[in-house]
């Protein structure tokens, strides 16, 4: 559990100081576009109230709180999960990197009401119209690899010095 603790914290001090960087260090509050490598990495202010690509936004309180309630019970449930089972290293980076992704969307939609997102990229003639952040990256990455590694045990040699 150890590593699962050490990528949770590490994502998410990561995704808050971006956004600290970025919206409030850079002002993108106000600005709201910054070319950084245009069209590859665009700074663009977005708020999001819903969940991905702004799915179930509302300016409803309810909303607001039942995603934070949602991924509070979503972030402890993996988190249970993980403690309980024997996860070799990558379940348990998987776990941290979407624990601390979701940690830190519930932060801002405590503080801001609303998720931060800042990350746009576009390439080759396709230009995104959406804007995510270091959470949405963690908790992608994160469902993914526990999707890919969930239920490989850890080394019997592991197991055994863990126990002991």
């Amino acid at each position: 559990m150890r590593i699962a603790t050490l990528t949770a914290l590490a994502t998410f001090g990561l995704d808050q100081a971006s956004k600290l960087a970025v919206v409030q260090g850079l002002n993108l509050i106000n600005r709201g576009e910054i070319d950084v490598l245009p069209p590859f990495l665009v700074f663009r202010m977005a708020w999001n109230r819903g969940i991905n690509f702004g799915l179930f936004a509302g300016d409803a309180e309810l909303v607001r709180w039942g995603i934070v309630a949602i991924s509070l019970v979503i972030s402890v449930w993996v988190w249970l999960w993980v403690r309980r089972t024997d996860p070799g290293r990558l379940t348990q980076i998987s776990a941290g990197l979407l624990v601390g992704g979701a940690l830190g969307n519930v932060i801002d939609r405590i503080w801001y009401g609303a998720v931060a997102d800042f990350l746009n990229m576009s390439c080759c003639g396709i230009e995104n119209p959406y804007a995510f952040n270091v959470a949405d990256i963690a908790i992608f990455a994160g469902a993914l690899g526990l999707v890919l590694f969930a239920g490989r045990r850890a080394p019997p040699a592991k197991r055994r010095a863990r126990k002991g």
